[in-house]
């Protein structure tokens, strides 16, 4: 591909978000390392009457699902993070850049896919450390990625009911 056709492509598609993408997997995997390095395993540290920074490992998926599995489940996370982002990657490029919400949703997504990969590739597990809880009840600790995720799929369901395009019908 000639640079003119790759400048145009990232000007003209949702790639033109990568940066986004860029960015929240910075801020992840900074956070991920500040937490690592700053507290002992399963370390607590309360923030707000409702909110702790707690140091866990997630072997798993969401909400530790599959988490007592003997470590099959490390590969086969790790293979479903690396087709979604290779999935959301070509959406970006096919999507114009006048979809722009459903740009940022594919952006934001791509890089809680790819900073949740790293760590599952690299350590064998995903950092957590946000816990939200309430009345003693504790919601399943999460990260910045896992985060992005959420956002970028409300941003996507958002979008599917806002979205002007007129059906087929009123084309004709």
């Amino acid at each position: 591909m000639r640079l003119p056709a790759l400048k145009k492509l990232f000007s003209d598609t949702g790639l033109r978000w990568l940066w986004l993408t860029l960015l929240c997997l910075i801020i992840d995997q900074v956070s991920k390392y500040w937490v690592a390095g700053t507290f002992d395993y399963r370390e607590t540290l309360s923030v707000l009457p409702f909110f702790n920074l707690t140091y866990v490992h997630n072997p798993g998926a969401a909400f530790s699902f599959l988490a007592d599995q003997g470590g099959w489940q490390r590969w086969f996370f790790t293979g479903i993070a690396s087709i979604a982002s290779i999935v959301f990657l070509v959406w970006m490029a096919k999507t114009p850049k006048q979809q722009r919400l459903l740009s940022i949703a594919f952006a934001l997504i791509l890089s809680g896919a790819v900073g949740n990969l790293i760590d599952r590739a690299l350590l064998g597990y995903v950092i957590d450390f946000l816990d939200f809880h309430w009345a003693g009840y504790h919601f399943a600790a999460f990260n910045i990625a896992d985060s992005v995720i959420f956002i970028g799929a409300a941003l996507m369901i958002f979008e599917s009911f806002t979205n002007k395009e007129p059906n087929q019908e009123n084309k004709k």
